[in-house]
């Protein structure tokens, strides 16, 4: 495989990876985690020695083939940029993982130190580097009246003065991660192409919710 475009220079093609089912890290947006497993603590210890990153990618239930390290994984995850960092008395260390890019992977790399790591193509995501693109057209009044319905549904408190600050590419990066939807809607919120589609993603799924719960339609596996 050849390297990176200039544009993605200083990025790794090889990197750990922390499988984590549920678990969506978009560019822009931050991932709290709390590292416990000696594995993971490994991998967290590695990566402030190297750089600061490592990515954030979720097992796929579909794969049959079991990876030597574990489950199968999903073609596309991202990269984090370790942007926080604290160690508990305990020995457990709590992070904050920022997205940069989103990567497709081309092949799984020997576990190091119990870890896993991939090497992955980056290129497929350049846009991604790319400042938010905040006269993107949203349908935001839309979205906020889907996301009070999905909120009361389940009994969520939200600030929705703070809600009603957050840019258009925050607003659609924070509510996809922060939204309790099944592993393979995290999925398909992570690899829609841009932040429109990201946006209509998450409004049909926040509105797909309300029918659900009208019983209007049985709920997508």
């Amino acid at each position: 495989m050849g390297s990176n475009p200039p544009r993605l220079h200083g990025l790794p093609e090889v990197f750990p990876v922390f499988p984590l089912t549920g678990a969506l890290l978009l560019p822009r947006g931050k991932l709290p985690l709390n590292i416990f497993e000696a594995r993971y603590l490994a991998m967290t210890e590695d990566s402030l020695a190297n750089g600061r990153l490592f990515g954030i990618v979720q097992p796929d239930p579909g794969r049959t083939r079991l990876a030597a390290a574990g489950p199968g994984l999903y073609r596309v995850g991202c990269l984090g940029r370790l942007s926080s960092f604290s160690e508990t008395d305990d020995g457990r260390y709590l992070i904050t993982l920022t997205g940069v890019i989103r990567f497709a992977v081309v092949e799984e790399l020997p576990v190091t130190r119990g870890y896993r790591r991939v090497r992955a193509d980056l290129s497929e995501f350049a846009a991604d580097l790319a400042p938010a693109d905040e006269a993107a057209p949203l349908p935001r009044e839309a979205m906020v009246a889907a996301l009070r319905g999905y909120f009361h549904r389940r009994g969520f408190e939200a600030n929705w003065d703070a809600i009603g600050e957050m840019d258009g590419d925050m607003f659609v990066t924070t509510l996809s991660m922060v939204c309790p939807f099944e592993p393979a809607e995290k999925q398909a919120l992570l690899e829609a192409p841009g932040l429109p589609e990201r946006a209509a993603a998450l409004l049909a799924l926040l509105q797909m919710d309300g029918h659900d719960a009208a019983g209007d339609r049985p709920r997508a596996s």
